[in-house]
């Protein structure tokens, strides 16, 4: 997902996403519920700065037989050189297996401040 996220490819990343996604942005305060709206939290990142990274790190999986939670710290940066800026975070993602493939049902994203 970060990957494709990175390359630009939101459709890809959305593909890893049920339908119902519901979940919390680091942007704002509303739930986000669908993956019209998961598309425009993705957008809000890609349209912030003309250069833009995402990346995760230590993330942790636990696994309850048809459901995974994974949890991460990731990282926004936002421009190149002495204008980049850095946003930080934790992430949480409920993953449920249907038909076979896991998809996340549940993000959870919040900057540390």
């Amino acid at each position: 997902m970060v990957r494709e996220f990175n390359r630009g490819d939101i459709n890809r990343s959305l593909a890893l996403f049920d339908p119902r996604i519901v979940g919390f942005s680091s942007t704002r305060q509303e739930r986000v519920q669908g993956l019209a709206a998961l598309k425009k939290t993705f957008d809000y990142y890609r349209q912030a700065s003309s250069h833009m990274k995402y990346r995760i790190a230590d993330p942790q999986v636990q696994v309850f037989g048809e459901t995974a939670v994974a949890t991460f710290y990731w990282t926004v940066e936002l421009g190149l050189g002495r204008r980049r800026h850095a946003i930080r975070g934790r992430g949480t993602h409920v993953f449920v297996r249907d038909a076979g493939n896991r998809r996340v049902v549940h993000e959870h994203f919040f900057r540390v401040h």
